[in-house]
């Protein structure tokens, strides 16, 4: 009997090992286009049941160097690093510094103007209707823009391009202002608030928001876009340096603890935390697909949490399916590149 309650194990066991050699090729396969020593790349993560399952990095993080991506590579978050932004609003709200219902002009005056019915709420799901500062760029410009420049284009407005509240509008112009906000409530660096409220109690040890000449960013990899006389490296933007919409650099890893804290809340009560993913509501009372930082539109069926972020040489996803308990992180170093049709070629193999 103890023989045969044995073999049963051990098959039982070889059984699981080749599913899982099996669903590792599956999602090799996926990346199979990144597989050289001449080529940009990707890092993944997938965790699914609480447990990293698969996490690995294809190509290079450096050309140059031929330095190879892992998954602890950095790479700019780009969009991503709204959930961050949001974060820190909802970490101040709960110490009473301030209110997602507040006036935004409370804390900025100077957009009494024309911006004196827009709140915090507005900007945190992008129903502000505060002007893309992108659009009065000046491409012949070789300073990059930061934050608080953001906040001089919007000052020399006088208008924003809808009723506050009554639609729903990407605005990367609002995730600066709310860095700024930050800053100003908190009496911090925007860097320093993210640094000392959440990556260093998370242990996010090698996430920064990264500034040029004051912070590092360790195994870091650099941007590139695909042309048609190969790889072109275009690492930054002139709007490369605004921190509040896409400014943190982070690796796969160091993301693998921050998807811990989203399960496990820590840093704030779990009721003040679901506000994130509640779906926005217009002033008709329709609902839309974006909460806190977080776009919040289903995939088959399912509901979905995540964003993208894509940037001068980076295009990055951050994907939850809390119903299956999956989560999929992959970042690429390559403009343009689709990394929400990676993701969801990889959670088909957990759905189909």
């Amino acid at each position: 009997m103890k023989t045969i309650l044995y073999y049963l194990l051990c098959s039982l066991f070889l059984l699981g090992c080749t599913n899982e050699i099996k669903l590792d090729h599956k999602i090799e396969s996926i990346f199979n286009e990144f597989n050289t020593k001449l080529s940009p790349g990707v890092s993944v993560a997938i965790v699914q049941n609480g447990e990293n399952i698969f996490s690995k990095g294809f190509g290079l993080a450096d050309l140059d160097l031929k330095i190879p991506i892992a998954p602890s590579t950095n790479f700019r978050l780009a969009s991503i690093t709204k959930q961050f932004t949001a974060f820190s609003i909802l970490l101040l709200e709960n110490d009473g510094k301030l209110s997602i219902n507040d006036k935004i002009t409370k804390y900025f005056p100077e957009l009494e103007h024309y911006a004196d019915r827009v709140i915090i709420k507005n900007i945190l799901q992008h129903t502000s209707g505060l002007l893309d500062y992108e659009d009065f760029v000046n491409k012949k410009d070789s300073i990059q823009l930061r934050d608080k420049d953001v906040l001089t284009i919007l000052v020399e407005q006088d208008s924003t391009y809808f009723e506050p509240g009554s639609k729903h509008q990407y605005s990367n112009s609002g995730y600066a202002i709310l860095a700024l906000l930050v800053e100003r409530v908190s009496e911090m660096s925007f860097a320093e608030f993210l640094k000392t409220k959440i990556f260093k109690p998370l242990k996010m040890e090698n996430t920064v928001a990264y500034e040029k000449g004051i912070s590092e960013v360790v195994n870091r990899s650099f941007g590139y876009s695909n042309t048609d006389s190969g790889y072109v490296f275009s690492d930054q933007s002139l709007t490369s340096a605004v921190l509040g919409d896409g400014g943190i650099y982070s690796s796969a890893i160091d993301l693998l603890k921050w998807n811990n804290e989203i399960n496990s809340p820590t840093l704030l009560p779990k009721n003040k935390f679901e506000k994130i993913f509640e779906k926005g509501k217009n002033t008709k009372g329709e609902l839309f697909d974006y909460g806190f930082g977080w776009r919040l539109d289903p995939y088959k069926n399912l509901i979905r949490h995540y964003h993208t972020g894509s940037t001068s040489g980076f295009s990055n996803i951050y994907m939850k399916l809390p119903s299956k308990k999956l989560t999929i992180i992959v970042l690429i170093n390559i403009k343009d590149y689709d990394a929400k049709k990676y993701a969801e070629q990889i959670a088909d193999l957990f759905i189909n």
